[in-house]
């Protein structure tokens, strides 16, 4: 499968910020610029910079980015599955997974989460992928944010609803072992029956289930 990438950039000014949101970004410019010491969600901020790099580097690869001032306050990932996940069991040129956003905590409220995924969004090649997540609750920022595990999957939901992510079912096991745990899902407009069958195959290890 060809990863036709489609660059798009949009300017928001919030709060007295003027954000610059672009992508999908190349490694050398992910360099370039300064990274933001909060983005620490993952990993430390220096190892998470080159994390993205590598990222923007792979043919399927794409990185959206936020920065202001040439600092990059906050990015959202889209990439193959890891090859030690079941997502990756189907060999599928066409699933691809939204793996993190993270928004740097003093921009948090300013909807720039929201802003990054609508300008991946932007890209007409995005509708010839399945885009899925899993989120984990224990990946959550619920100290910072002050929310119950409860409260945090709502506002996951919302911000993926952005982009027309739904839930979906799965046997998972990971997903299964929580309640607040789930997958979500974007089928874009031009993806085959084929591949909609094949990751329904993926999603459930045991066919009874569907």
């Amino acid at each position: 499968m060809e990863h036709i990438k489609e660059y798009h950039i949009r300017s928001i000014f919030k709060s007295g910020h003027r954000i610059t949101v672009e992508g999908p970004m190349q490694a050398e410019e992910i360099t370039h610029l300064a990274f933001h010491p909060d983005l620490d969600a993952f990993r430390r901020p220096t190892e998470q910079q080159e994390a993205l790099a590598e990222i923007a580097a792979l043919p399927e690869g794409r990185i959206i980015l936020a920065h202001e001032n040439e600092t990059i306050i906050g990015y959202v990932t889209f990439h193959y599955a890891d090859e030690c996940e079941r997502w990756s069991e189907g060999n599928m040129t066409d699933l691809i997974e939204l793996g993190a956003i993270e928004v740097a905590d003093e921009y948090r409220s300013l909807g720039i989460g929201r802003e990054m995924l609508l300008t991946a969004l932007e890209d007409k090649h995005m509708e010839n992928y399945i885009i899925f997540t899993t989120e984990y609750y224990w990946h959550w920022d619920l100290k910072g944010s002050g929310l119950n595990v409860w409260d945090y999957r709502k506002m996951m939901e919302r911000l993926m609803e952005t982009i027309d992510m739904t839930w979906y079912a799965t046997d998972d096991p990971e997903i299964c072992s929580h309640p607040a745990n789930c997958l979500m899902v974007r089928i874009g407009s031009q993806v085959p029956m084929t591949s909609e069958e094949q990751f329904d195959r993926v999603r459930f290890r045991h066919r009874f289930m569907y």
